[in-house]
């Protein structure tokens, strides 16, 4: 009985340990600038994200008004700050910042963006 109970708490333990690990890397991702940026667009989400993309891409005076789309609708977050994945999309990913000034802030980040 006392080798099947010590079995039982190294298996345990074990477990423990493991589910601590995937813990820990689930929360390990932080966001990256690309493009001579200083700070990544935090959008309020991933529809506004697209709408303000696709103007972007259209060039001229409406791309013009994608640029300040992007700077209204958009919170700019600090290079490496950590955060949480929520979701994810082909187009990037619901995140939780984890730490610093902006703690508890939610938003979509483009994939580009998300280490």
């Amino acid at each position: 009985m006392t080798k099947r109970r010590s079995i039982t708490g190294v298996i345990g333990l074990a477990i423990s340990g493991l589910v601590m690990m995937i813990a820990i890397a689930g929360c390990g991702h932080k966001l990256v600038t690309t493009g001579g940026q200083h700070s990544v667009p935090l959008y309020p989400d991933e529809a506004t994200y697209l709408k303000i993309s696709q103007l972007q891409q259209q060039g001229g005076v409406t791309g013009m008004l994608g640029d300040v789309g992007r700077n209204l609708a958009a919170k700019q977050i600090d290079d490496q700050t950590p955060v949480k994945v929520i979701s994810s999309s082909s187009n990037g990913s619901v995140v939780e910042i984890t730490n610093g000034p902006m703690k508890g802030q939610t938003g979509f980040v483009a994939r580009q963006n998300l280490d």
